[in-house]
């Protein structure tokens, strides 16, 4: 989605042409400049990455580092080994299979249609919408990684403007915490700062009394930066809305938006329709 096609965003063209060259230090020249650079690294010297070297698939990653030209080269690195060492989230990624299919509609991982008033991108990450005894935490991740795929080549505003994560943690039990990991946590941070697309605010709501115990585990394999971006609310619905304008979020959190039920088949019917990327996509690893 290009910015011009997002009529739901108060931002006009101008508002993100200006964003693009005083931000993310985008001009017309720059950009240019830097795919060819990128490209020609990716051809080269990092050949062994075996990485996609397409606009849509670069350009994600050198606004995200604000055109630096060496931060995007790490940041490509980490990406494509993360996929290399991770095929626990980057294989089988075939939105078909039962386990898949199952999560995708419970809506574990749900980005909204529409952007809040900054122009970005808001994910409700229902941490406990499944059944830790039937789903495996590394298929939620992978459907989170999936769905993230999507948004990070297809919608520009979340590219230029980044994302606000809303971890819903209710019903969040010992069961679910039991089974992650610190090595799973890791990974899990990991991919959250090595994505192409900026979390700009990771907020936490309906949590437990002893999700400080939790997030403390979390937190120590964040940059300091990431921490800065943590905010844990106690309470329930009226949390979500204080995170994010109340028209765009679903009416089980008092908004709205559209229903969780009708966003996890929307995105369902979304990733089905890229089958057959995600199928092709497996082998863009690091060897």
């Amino acid at each position: 989605m290009s910015p011009a096609d997002d009529k739901d965003s108060p931002l006009s063209d101008t508002d993100v042409q200006k964003y693009l060259a005083e931000v993310l230090n985008e001009t017309e020249k720059n950009r240019d400049d830097a795919l060819t650079e990128i490209r020609s690294w990716l051809d080269g010297e990092a050949s062994w990455l075996h990485a996609r070297s397409e606009t849509t698939d670069i350009i994600p990653f050198l606004r995200g580092c604000k055109f630096d030209i060496e931060r995007t080269k790490n940041k490509l690195m980490n990406y494509y080994t993360m996929r290399r060492d991770r095929p626990e989230w980057f294989r089988d990624r075939n939105p078909l299979l039962p386990n898949l299919q199952e999560l995708i509609k419970l809506g574990v991982f749900l980005p909204l249609k529409k952007h809040d008033d900054d122009g970005r991108l808001v994910v409700i990450i229902r941490t406990a919408a499944h059944d830790p005894k039937r789903h495996h935490w590394n298929d939620v991740f992978k459907v989170g990684k999936m769905v993230l795929d999507v948004v990070c080549r297809e919608d520009e505003m979340a590219q230029i403007y980044g994302v606000v994560a809303i971890f819903d943690m209710t019903g969040m039990s010992f069961a679910h915490y039991c089974r992650m990991t610190p090595g799973l946590i890791k990974n899990a941070v990991f991919a959250w700062q090595n994505y192409h697309v900026r979390p700009k605010k990771l907020e936490f709501v309906n949590s437990p009394v002893y999700i400080n115990v939790a997030l403390n585990v979390f937190k120590s394999f964040m940059t300091e930066k990431m921490r800065g971006r943590v905010k844990v609310h106690f309470g329930g619905l009226d949390k979500a809305q204080r995170v994010v304008s109340k028209d765009i979020l679903p009416p089980e959190y008092g908004g709205g938006g559209d229903s969780i039920e009708s966003l996890g088949q929307y995105w369902f019917d979304k990733l089905v329709d890229r089958r057959q990327w995600f199928l092709d996509d497996e082998k863009y690893k690091a060897q």
